[in-house]
């Protein structure tokens, strides 16, 4: 089995930043791709930000210029830097992994979550 565990959530004023890591522990022997999704209330989840094994980055335009997402592969474990808030950014943040625990083990791994709340 694979665990995510999300920190570094929290209530921030806009135009404040935060850093959000989230660390996968378990039965692996190797992780694919990372990413970063959020979900406001009433809205569907959305992607923020996904980065690749190698390194490749992509982001939605919403966060683009903003946003960073980084990932230490050593640690298991993947960062979002959120600069430049907005009340907009106001979500539960969630960050995934595609995790190879074997030969022929694959699978989609979530964390918990994380409250993001950015003030106006």
């Amino acid at each position: 089995q694979v665990q995510l565990v999300e920190s570094g959530g929290g209530l921030v004023q806009a135009g404040g930043s935060l850093r959000l890591s989230c660390a996968a522990s378990g039965r692996i022997s190797s992780i694919n791709g990372m990413g970063w999704y959020r979900q406001a209330p009433g809205k569907q989840r959305e992607v923020v930000a996904t980065i690749t094994s190698g390194g490749i980055t992509n982001y939605s335009d919403s966060v683009k210029g903003r946003f960073t997402i980084s990932r230490d592969n050593a640690k298991n474990t993947v960062y979002l830097q959120m600069n430049s808030l907005k009340p907009e950014d106001t979500a539960v943040y969630y960050c995934n992994a595609a995790v190879y625990s074997g030969i022929l083990s694959f699978g989609i791994y979530w964390g918990q979550g994380t409250q993001v709340t950015v003030s106006s």
